[in-house]
């Protein structure tokens, strides 16, 4: 059961009329858990600032984003922008390689006597009327 579920459920039991700690027990939940409330993200402002350059510039990893918020002026940890990069699910997506086929090699087969095998390099080519 997730800590949400468990705080409904402790509620439902207060306003049954079992005080909080004993609730807590019966549960099985901390004071301090239930009691939690989480702080405000003071991310907002680098986040939008993190989504917008990794839009601008596509092809842009974390590493590029962090040296441009660097450049605009702003002082911030690699590790945040890293972070909130991977949070936002902006990773660079790998190019696939072209996967050439591979045919069946065949050893090439030494001539037997002169004029047996040809072959032609054209680098140049003009008819007779130029």
């Amino acid at each position: 059961m997730s800590a949400p579920d468990r705080r409904v459920l402790v509620r439902g039991m207060i306003s049954a009329g079992l005080s909080e700690r004993h609730a807590l027990r019966v549960i099985g939940m901390s004071a301090s858990a239930f009691r939690y409330q989480p702080a405000p993200d003071q991310n907002e402002a680098l986040r939008a600032r993190i989504i917008a350059l990794a839009q601008r510039h596509r092809r842009y990893a974390s590493s590029m984003i962090h040296l441009k918020l660097r450049q605009a002026g702003l002082r911030v940890n690699h590790k945040r922008v890293e972070r909130l990069y991977a949070e936002e699910k902006l990773q660079v997506r790998r190019r696939k390689r072209k996967k050439v086929l591979v045919s069946d090699r065949q050893p090439l087969i030494r001539p037997l006597s002169a004029n047996q095998v040809w072959s032609m390099d054209f680098v140049f080519d003009r008819t007779a009327e130029g």
